[in-house]
């Protein structure tokens, strides 16, 4: 299960292009006419849980209706904790501008990172995790030093 693992020095490349949506055609379709859906899936992985894919794109379909295009304000976010946990590449510009600019070509990007690092975006944070997909996420156990 070597895909599962999370690197923790420099910065890794993605794993696949911004401009890479036609990659999975499916999810670009979803994207393009209802970026919801898919923010929520990406948001509920990043977030482990603690959020819910219905209620992250709620939001995200709220700030958007809202603001008239602001959608990427709130996604940038997720976008900026994704690369930390997995030590990605600010690439190819500041995460704002990305999702300022190429908002569903970043969702996209964002999704194919997740799915190719193993998980299964339709499960949700819970089913992933009782699929044995733990191990992409949760920090190894350190044995402490010698003792007597």
């Amino acid at each position: 299960m070597s895909s599962f693992q999370v690197q923790t020095q420099g910065e890794a490349p993605w794993s696949t292009g911004l401009c890479d949506c036609c990659d999975d055609v499916s999810n670009c379709c979803v994207t393009c006419f209802c970026p919801c859906i898919t923010f929520g899936k990406i948001a509920e992985i990043i977030d482990r849980g603690s959020s819910s894919c219905a209620m992250s794109g709620c939001i995200y379909w709220f700030i958007w209706c809202a603001t008239g295009y602001c959608g990427w304000i709130y996604s940038c976010s997720y976008r900026k904790k994704m690369r930390s946990q997995y030590s990605l590449a600010e690439s190819p510009c500041n995460d704002c501008f990305v999702h300022c600019f190429c908002e569903h070509c970043a969702l996209c990007q964002e999704y194919r990172e997740l799915k190719r690092r193993g998980f299964n975006m339709n499960i949700g944070w819970e089913a992933n995790m009782k699929q044995g997909r733990a191990q992409a996420v949760l920090a190894p156990n350190v044995q402490g030093g010698m003792t007597r």
